[in-house]
């Protein structure tokens, strides 16, 4: 095997303007891969922690049947205190889970006293609010993280321009509740929010302990329980751990709780599937270039070596060592353009991010991506070029080793 590997070396010395030039697109075609991998990669990070660290959270709880009418913010559809208890329970035994906050959603009727609008209400508890979605604080018009106090109202950008309220401005909210009762409430607004997809929205924030006061609640009642993790890596696992509130069944023997990772809770994942679809497009024409250069190289080179395989042939040598011959030969390109390849794209990524791309998202400006190489799509992208480089010398490798010494011999 030995002898066989420094064969396979001189021939593809001998013949280097076309080694170079097959080694050189394999080398190519892995830096494209790997480099937008990295590129897509950042790029996908940086959204989902948008997503999920400014206004979703990692997984979310209700009641069963809310997210199906979440649109009407449904009230009998609340979870209660009883109830409320059983899932701290299960999330305060789990190492995974960071923290989690409780949110009490309404809709309500919005007036700066001269005109009135509809409004969606968050109720929630602004310092478990900040823990669980560290990013919630960049959605706001102001530094403080903690801003929001009882009896004060984050309005929603929309609704803030368009009704022309301004910060310190006096409001009514004017809520019924699921008896059927009307109460309003004054509500001093301390800042506006910016929706997480951009301009649009009319979700608002106020304490959770006004809306309980809105809705003349006697008892705890939240719509929703929003679940950071410690990694996102985590996230089935957890998953799993809470299965246990599933089995919990009503009176009619029907399940009470549902339970929702964000993937299940945004459009966006529609667009992170999009970029993993694309990621398997770029590796397929990635196979494409390396299956058509090394099969073109392997292929010339057993035409311009037709003599030589007739001598070698006529000394003895076997098929199958004709065969390992030729495989090892493709073996090697695919080997060292594998390795260039990755060793350039390391380079290129790190001059990337030396450099900076800059973008803004929402509020947020100067924003810069940060690709990083993932060692596991590093290894899959070098076995697969490898795999292929080997696949793509069988065919010339059988052709070669059933060439006739006799017929080879006589070609001029």
């Amino acid at each position: 095997m030995k002898n066989i590997i420094k064969m396979s070396f001189r021939n593809l010395l001998r013949s280097g303007r076309r080694t170079i030039l097959t080694a050189s697109l394999i080398t190519i075609g892995v830096m494209f891969v790997l480099i937008y991998a990295a590129l897509s990669g950042s790029f996908k990070a940086y959204m989902i922690s948008q997503v999920t660290d400014s206004m979703l959270g990692h997984i979310q709880i209700h009641k069963k049947g809310y997210i199906a009418s979440v649109d009407n913010l449904p009230l009998d559809k609340n979870i209660n205190k009883k109830q409320l208890e059983k899932i701290s329970a299960l999330l305060k035994q789990n190492n995974y889970i960071e923290s989690y906050t409780l949110r009490l959603k309404l809709s309500a009727m919005f007036s700066n006293y001269t005109a009135s609008t509809g409004i969606r209400l968050n109720g929630i508890d602004p310092i478990n609010e900040a823990k669980t979605l560290p990013l919630f604080s960049q959605r706001l018009n102001t530094q403080k993280a903690s801003i929001l106090k009882e009896g004060e109202i984050l309005v929603p950008e929309l609704v803030a321009k368009g009704m022309n309220v301004k910060k310190d401005d006096t409001i009514v909210l004017v809520a019924t509740n699921q008896k059927g009762s009307v109460n309003g409430l004054n509500f001093r607004v301390s800042g506006s929010i910016e929706p997480i997809s951009g301009p649009g929205g009319r979700d608002g924030y106020i304490h959770i302990n006004d809306v309980k006061k809105l809705l003349r609640l006697k008892s705890t009642q939240v719509s929703e329980v929003v679940i950071r993790l410690k990694n996102v890596k985590h996230l089935q696992k957890v998953m799993q751990d809470l299965q246990p509130l599933l089995a919990i069944k009503n009176q009619k023997g029907k399940a009470v709780f549902e339970i929702h990772s964000w993937k299940k809770l945004t459009p966006f994942y529609n667009i992170v599937k999009m970029l993993d679809i694309m990621d398997i497009s770029i590796k397929i024409i990635l196979i494409s270039i390396v299956l058509i250069s090394v099969l073109n190289v392997m292929i010339m080179s057993v035409y311009e070596r037709i003599k030589e395989i007739g001598t070698i042939a006529a000394m003895g040598t076997t098929p199958s060592t004709i065969t390992k011959l030729f495989l090892s030969e493709g073996l090697m390109l695919g080997i060292f353009g594998t390795l260039l390849g990755t060793l350039l794209s390391y380079i290129f990524v790190f001059l990337i991010n030396m450099i900076g791309i800059r973008f803004s998202f929402g509020r947020q400006s100067d924003l810069v991506l940060n690709p990083s190489l993932q060692t596991n799509e590093v290894i899959v992208v070098g076995v697969i070029v490898i795999i292929i480089s080997l696949v793509a010398s069988i065919s010339p490798a059988r052709k070669a080793s059933k060439l006739n010494p006799v017929d080879a011999l006589r070609q001029n």
